[in-house]
């Protein structure tokens, strides 16, 4: 009996990716938003609009399908939850890379199915993607709705770090197809480092860092309002701070030669944003200086933005290969791959490979020095890897995953799910691991 190709679903604090195996993109890259009339129900986990008596939380609060009514049919998600934010209420399912609020994330998924994937969900089996430490008890609510509402023929909970790894094999810098590597994956919502250790992920190291595209974004917007760009409507300002990061910042190797270059040559770094007022339609022009390159800048000098946290993201890498096990650190330092839109900067890869090389290359020495002079270390070899698959490469990953021939075998099937219970979903097939 020939197979249809698993549906691959990528759920980000920011966006969505989902498609089908085996394509080299998602068919639909979607805000992780949805809009709904009732903007306070809360699922279980979110906490519920204060001040409001619980006979008034609306029956769409309720986590099971069988109590929904009509009314739970009128919602958005994704572009069409923000064009209707003015009628509907928008809420955001997921924060900090862990879903929130189950009963949003089940609406999500059904329109996500049904809607844009336009698929039946039990003639298929689905890829899902988690981010690092998830509790198993998010996996098991995972299973729950995928089995019980979606009534889906098989389910695969994937770490989002080692599909990174498996999507960077793309490059041309990878010399060996390995699942050993530290990823650098920073989406809007949270940057997390993750060292593995083939196709392990070493839980103890991880590193979470509370710097990702959002705040690049809100960082853009202040330096634009505190340089008193009087022109860019109140409504739009976010909008454009989001558009000049994408498509005008970039890494510079030296931040204080950088505001010589602009200062010195103007006219050769500065640009000019051209935008329309979104209700009036009227144009507008908005210059764009040191924004270019202090916005990427937050990773590598934190303290510009914020005197709350303060290591740069080349330090922490550092830390998560150092309190890694020593067998693997060689591995773990050759091989750094990127994944996420927030490190789509250009030169960001080679700006993190310098500096880390740098801090490695000190201890090194260090210890040379207090050997005195009787240990000569092999230098260590440093290589952070971009590939073209590095702004979806989660997602990339999943579909090559998906497209393996074992993948079914890998996967939880529905049966074994009627039979065990959501707690199925804590085993891990592919590693052998146990959440």
């Amino acid at each position: 009996m020939s197979r249809l190709a698993p549906v691959v679903i990528d759920n980000g604090t920011g966006f969505t990716k989902m498609g089908f195996a085996g394509n080299n993109d998602p068919s639909f890259i979607q805000p992780t938003v949805i809009a709904t009339r009732d903007g306070g129900s809360s699922g279980s986990g979110a906490p519920s609009v204060p001040n409001k008596p619980s006979f008034l939380n609306s029956s769409a609060s309720s986590n099971l399908a069988s109590k929904r009514g009509i009314e739970d049919l009128d919602f958005y998600i994704g572009d069409e939850a923000v064009a209707n934010s003015k009628t509907y209420a928008l809420n955001y399912p997921i924060r900090h890379g862990q879903i929130d609020n189950w009963d949003h994330m089940e609406r999500y998924w059904e329109q996500s199915i049904f809607k844009y994937l336009r698929c039946e969900p039990e003639d298929h089996s689905f890829l899902l993607t988690e981010p690092p430490l998830n509790p198993p008890e998010n996996r098991e609510n995972t299973a729950e709705i995928m089995f019980e509402s979606f009534n889906v023929q098989g389910l695969y909970i994937a770490v989002q770090a080692v599909l990174a790894l498996a999507a960077s094999w793309t490059s041309s810098k990878v010399s060996e197809q390995t699942l050993t590597g530290t990823v650098i994956d920073s989406g809007d919502g949270v940057t997390h480092v993750i060292p593995v250790a083939e196709g392990y992920v070493i839980g103890s190291s991880i590193k979470s860092v509370p710097i990702a595209g959002r705040d690049l974004t809100s960082f853009v917007q202040n330096l634009l309002r505190e340089r008193g760009e009087n022109m860019i409507p109140a409504e739009d300002s976010l909008t454009v701070a989001q558009r000049i990061k994408e498509q005008y910042s970039y890494v510079c190797p030296d931040i204080v030669k950088e505001f010589k270059k602009y200062d010195q040559e103007g006219d050769k770094y500065f640009k000019k944003y051209e935008g329309v007022h979104s209700v009036t339609g009227k144009p507008y022009s908005v210059d764009v200086g040191f924004e270019r390159f202090l916005a990427p800048e937050i990773f590598f000098n934190p303290e510009i933005a914020s005197s709350d946290y303060l290591t740069p993201l080349p330090e922490v890498v550092d830390t998560v290969v150092q309190t890694s096990p020593i067998d693997v650190r060689r591995g773990l330092y050759k091989n750094i791959v990127l994944s996420g839109g927030s490190t789509m900067f250009e030169n960001f890869g080679k700006r993190l490979q310098r500096d880390i090389k740098r801090i490695a290359d000190t201890r090194i020495k260090r210890s040379e020095v207090l050997s005195g002079g009787k240990m000569q270390a092999t230098p260590m070899e440093v290589n952070v890897i971009s590939h073209k698959k590095q702004r979806y490469a989660v997602w990339f990953g999943g579909s090559l995953l998906a497209s393996t021939g074992e993948f079914h075998s890998y996967c939880h099937t529905k049966a074994e799910y009627d039979e065990v219970g959501p707690s199925i979903a804590r085993h891990n097939r592919v590693f052998g691991t146990v959440g």
